[in-house]
């Protein structure tokens, strides 16, 4: 059994890159030096049972930062003066290799409770990156309760907010053409959560990101909610290490776990290694996938996770939340695997292909080679035995997965 650690809410790293210019939303921008130390806290507290917590991590030493600094107070800029601190859009499309906008599909974030200013803040983040608008009005956007109503919701939550503006933001950066439906549930009980997932699939999502976990669980109490044939779900592992948990160990899921990403050198331009938060491990309760029988997981049961994003806070992305909480608002610098969850969702919306992804989770094990993922070789999250479940290496490791999109093949 591999028990979760606690996420360090302040971190010290000695390879931090700058606020300044480290996390810019421009693809052009250089890596820039070090700096001594950085520091993030999680949005939703720890959880275990059947209750989830969301793993979005926010840096808390850059708040409404811009590169280059904005005239003014720096609350707001146009992107032709600078732009916020963190990845943006075409950071993430040339890291992934992503050319299409996408079609109409619909890509669904489930969260717990309400954030009042999810589509307002959602505005604000498309225009600075010019994304074309996503409103209720055009039929772009679309917030509805864990039932599908639209004019009760849940209590409002600040922790969640967070998560809410990480998940949609996420899902308009990497299919700016697809369709974006919100789906709040009345708390973070997997039941609710679970209800939830259900109105998406039932709503016509294509994919459904759920950027949410608690400890390990069997498929057998909550996994009807998440066995959905021909829509792709998501799932983040986590941000505390080695430690299976649950919906990411879920049979019915791609789970997504996280890298750290910096621009280099290289022909792709981008190097990535296992980010040391990265939830990891192996199930005690859910059959393993099928179709990773060919991969060594080190687990008889279901191995987590499949495939990765960007997930570090300190080379984390850009996103605007309006809600206070925790002294926290404005444009800030995310990370957790809250952020790749939703990546990997849209991926797969603009892959076209969802359809192909059926139980026991065909996809992306079915299309895995050397040119249909970014192989992540290095890195580890934690100690462990067998070592292939918290250090990357060739081919699946813990951590990382398969590696991280390489266009969408393999999706």
């Amino acid at each position: 059994m591999h028990l979760r650690r606690p996420f360090a809410a302040t971190a010290v790293a000695a390879a931090v890159l700058s606020a300044a210019s480290t996390l810019g939303g421009s693809a052009a921008h250089a890596d820039p030096p070090p700096a001594a130390a950085a520091h993030s806290q999680r949005s939703c507290a720890h959880t275990t049972g059947d209750v989830a917590a969301c793993d979005a991590v926010v840096r808390t030493d850059i708040v409404d930062q811009f590169d280059p600094p904005a005239a003014g107070n720096g609350t707001a800029a146009p992107a032709a003066q600078g732009l916020p601190a963190g990845y943006g859009p075409s950071d993430l499309r040339s890291a992934y290799n992503l050319t299409g906008l996408g079609s109409a599909a619909t890509v669904a974030v489930v969260d717990a409770y309400d954030d009042k200013s999810a589509e307002s803040d959602l505005a604000t983040y498309r225009a600075m990156y010019g994304l074309a608008p996503c409103t209720t009005v055009n039929g772009c956007f679309r917030k509805v309760n864990q039932s599908g109503g639209a004019s009760v919701y849940p209590p409002a939550n600040g922790g969640w907010a967070q998560e809410i503006s990480l998940d949609l933001d996420m899902v308009s950066a990497i299919c700016p053409g697809c369709k974006i439906l919100l789906v709040e549930a009345n708390s973070a009980s997997l039941a609710n959560l679970g209800t939830a997932v259900n109105t998406a699939a039932r709503l016509g999502a294509v994919a459904i990101s759920n950027s949410y976990g608690t400890s390990d669980l069997a498929d057998s109490t909550y996994g009807s909610y998440y066995n959905h044939p021909g829509i792709a779900i998501t799932a983040s592992t986590g941000d505390s290490g080695v430690g299976a948990g649950y919906p990411a160990s879920s049979a019915y899921v791609t789970a997504v776990g996280g890298t750290s990403l910096r621009r280099d050198s290289s022909s792709r331009g981008w190097a990535e290694t296992a980010w040391s938060g990265a939830g990891s491990g192996c199930s005690q309760y859910n059959a393993a996938l099928s179709a990773a029988a060919s991969f060594t997981t080190g687990c008889a049961r279901r191995a987590e996770a499949d495939v990765s994003a960007v997930a570090d806070p300190y080379t984390g992305v850009a996103v605007y939340d309006s809600v206070r909480y925790q002294g926290l608002s404005g444009w800030l610098v995310f990370g957790g695997t809250s952020a790749a969850a939703p990546i990997i969702a849209s991926v797969y919306a603009l892959a076209g292909d969802a359809s192909s992804v059926n139980y026991p989770n065909s996809l992306p094990y079915l299309r895995y080679g050397a040119t249909t993922v970014n192989d992540v070789t290095s890195g580890s999250n934690g100690a462990c035995f067998p070592l292939v479940l918290c250090t990357s290496g060739a081919s699946w490791d813990g951590p990382t997965g398969l590696g991280t999109p390489n266009g969408t093949a393999a999706f």
